[in-house]
């Protein structure tokens, strides 16, 4: 059974910084595209930023420049550095996987709140 664990969600004021790990556990011998969603409160769930094995990766414009997704195939570790937090960046985060004939998986979901 595939598990993804998120971690490091959380209230932070504006202009501030957060760090969002995902981990992927059970019997996993390639992961292929990893990413983060969010969905914000009355709002349809988006892509926020996606990573490829091979680390070619896509932003929403709305976090270019402001957020970097990075991951550690050695952990099956995905990961979202989100600097200059704006309110609008408030949602719950979701990591995703695309783990080859073993499908697609979704994370629990991380609460981030941007606010002063």
């Amino acid at each position: 059974q595939v598990q993804l664990v998120e971690s490091g969600g959380g209230l932070v004021q504006p202009g501030g910084s957060l760090r969002l790990s995902c981990a992927a556990s059970g019997t996993i011998f390639n992961i292929n595209t990893m990413a983060w969603y969010r969905q914000a409160p009355g709002k349809q769930r988006e892509l926020v930023a996606a990573i490829t094995r091979g680390r070619s990766t896509n932003y929403a414009d709305s976090v270019k420049g402001r957020f970097t997704i990075s991951r550690d195939n050695a952990k099956n570790t995905v990961y979202l550095q989100m600097n200059s937090l704006k309110p609008e960046d408030t949602a719950v985060y979701y990591c995703f996987a695309n783990i080859g004939f073993l499908g697609d998986y979704w994370g629990q979901g991380a609460q981030v709140t941007v606010s002063s």
